[in-house]
């Protein structure tokens, strides 16, 4: 199998999230998938098919180093960009068909591929003082002019309003109580996206996780997705929003999210895009 390593949401060399893309030349099964995942080593791998089905989508599927997953934003991107630069599909929206269903990926004039996500759901709410402890913060670390909710465009998590870039900057995670805290919502897979909202209309972010070996993760497209639409379900933006995310800063890997969505009624449209880089290519022995 080729093998292609791409840097999602990155604006210049050795930035964004790292993503290793494998290109199916033979059946692979899933418990070898996963051990490819893991052997690789990055927050998230992808498999897909050499060639697209009869209505044109890309069969895709994700892994962490841990599981499979139906859908994760910086492997969508980082996937339609090798359909397109390497497998050579043409298009201007790379159909990727992945756990959650179908997941476009427009192609923009200057390279910024972004993807549109799917319908958000949204569910329970989080007490401040139980957020900030597993991010061992002060509760008053955190605004309390917006809820901390779960929601979902793909792949769920929390999304924590954060009072300053201080306090941001500050966060770590308290993987007993992390875990604790997962356990007793229920949720087996599930982020944690910290924020600040900057004078300049920007976002500063950071995401959490407990996958193995993983405690941050440098660039997430799913839950930037999941805060857009938050941020519009609590009426931010007057049901259109659209801003700048840096992400990865404290990780040393800067990386950098385009979002814009907006809200009809019950309808949202969320877009999270990035820029991607090729940083090697091979043949998986």
């Amino acid at each position: 199998m080729r093998f292609y390593i791409v840097d999602v949401f990155a604006e210049g060399p050795y930035a964004g999230n790292p993503l290793a893309v494998l290109v199916l030349d033979r059946d692979v099964s899933a418990d070898e998938m996963q051990r490819i995942a893991r052997e690789v080593g990055f927050s998230e791998t992808t498999f897909v098919a050499p060639s697209p089905r009869e209505d044109g989508s890309w069969p895709v599927r994700v892994f962490t180093p841990d599981l499979e997953i139906p859908f994760a934003g910086h492997p969508s991107l980082g996937t339609a960009f090798v359909v397109r630069e390497v497998l050579g599909d043409p298009s201007e929206v790379i159909s990727l068909s992945m756990g959650v269903g179908i997941i476009p990926v427009q192609v923009g004039p200057d390279g910024l591929l972004t993807m549109r996500q799917n319908q958000p759901q949204f569910g329970e709410f989080v007490e401040p003082d139980v957020v900030a402890s597993v991010l061992s913060v002060e509760a008053g670390d955190l605004r309390g002019d917006l809820p901390i909710q779960w929601a979902s465009t793909g792949l769920p998590c929390y999304c924590v309003p954060t009072a300053t870039l201080d306090a941001l900057g500050r966060m770590h995670v308290d993987h007993p109580q992390f875990k604790r805290f997962f356990g007793e919502l229920g949720h087996d897979k599930c982020n944690l996206l910290a924020f600040v909202e900057l004078p300049d209309g920007s976002l500063r972010a950071r995401c959490f996780m407990d996958d193995t070996g993983f405690a941050e993760d440098p660039a997430t497209g799913s839950a930037n997705g999941d805060l857009a639409a938050c941020l519009l379900h609590h009426g931010r933006g007057n049901g259109r929003l659209e801003y700048i995310v840096d992400q990865g800063v404290e990780m040393g890997r800067p990386s950098r999210l385009f979002v814009s969505a907006s809200v009809d009624g019950t309808t949202y449209d969320i877009r999270v895009g990035g820029h991607c880089r090729l940083v090697a290519r091979g043949e998986w022995a």
